[in-house]
């Protein structure tokens, strides 16, 4: 019954409404089966385009949610959707409400500050650019200003995950493991750069470079895609890390989202450890 009928969801932000997509997509992860069709409404800068938008909106009734930080703005949604029966939620007053009791201030009341383009902002853009000049073993013999080096066997999600970092603000390196093939001079005696395996079940492995062949074309059975073969590289890798005393991660049912951030939680306990090691030297 819930597939059969359809919801509309309206999402209306006066900035880029990315962090609104993100809360809704989060919220509606949690529903099923429930067939929801979204409309995206960014930039609304006037009561009057938000007077167009409603009269939009109004031809396909549903939830309204927003991010509006300027009270005309919100005002004429509000007012506008009361007069249609629309329900509406403001998801960021709960948050922003009990930061400025908890800070004793108000609010600045701006649309688009999370993207201004501070220090961080441009932190962020030097991160993503160090990270695609040093993918997949690129400029592998210049590692001394990487945050995070992750080595892995082929396919096992080390440039997303890389991606993902770099937009995070850390620049990162990845390392292709290629059995019986050198890695970069120097790369065993790393000792103040953070080094982080990746791995994943051989069968999973096998499944994503058989697709990866067919999406090129390649049809025929290679020692690329050959199960026993790549359990052995993924015993390698893994035996290697072990080796250097690196961590390893399992991506085999993780996102690249759920890899990451189990990345950082070893980062920060190794750039911990590595400040009071120094300290000590020191």
């Amino acid at each position: 019954m819930m597939q059969d009928k359809k919801f509309y969801i309206h999402l209306v932000s006066d900035s880029t409404g990315e962090t609104l997509e993100g809360i809704a997509n989060a919220a509606l992860s949690q529903f099923e089966g429930v067939n929801v069709s979204r409309h995206y409404w960014p930039l609304m800068r006037t009561s009057m385009q938000m007077e167009r938008v409603i009269e939009d909106i109004a031809e396909q009734p549903g939830l309204v949610m927003y991010t509006l930080v300027n009270d005309d703005i919100r005002s004429t949604l509000e007012s506008c959707c009361s007069e249609r029966d629309l329900p509406t939620i403001s998801v960021m007053d709960p948050l922003i409400n009990l930061l400025a009791t908890y800070f004793g201030t108000k609010s600045a009341g701006k649309p688009g500050l999370q993207h201004t383009m501070d220090s961080e902002y441009f932190n962020r853009i030097e991160a993503v650019q160090y990270t695609m000049s040093h993918d997949d073993g690129q400029l592998s013999h210049d590692l001394k200003d990487a945050d995070i080096i992750i080595l892995g066997v082929s396919r096992s999600s080390k440039t997303p995950t890389s991606m993902y970092l770099a937009n995070k603000g850390f620049r990162t390196a990845n390392i292709p493991f290629v059995p019986n093939c050198p890695l970069p001079d120097g790369f065993d005696t790393i000792t103040d750069k953070f080094v982080v395996g990746l791995t994943t079940s051989p069968d999973r492995l096998a499944q994503i470079r058989t697709n990866r062949l067919r999406s090129i074309k390649e049809e025929s059975e290679t020692d690329y895609t050959d199960i026993d073969l790549i359990s052995e590289e993924v015993l390698a890798c893994r035996r290697y890390c072990n080796e250097h005393g690196w961590p390893v991660i399992d991506v085999t049912r993780r996102s690249i989202e759920e890899s990451a951030v189990a990345i950082l939680h070893k980062y920060f306990a190794w750039k911990e450890a590595h400040k009071k090691e120094m300290g000590v030297s020191q």
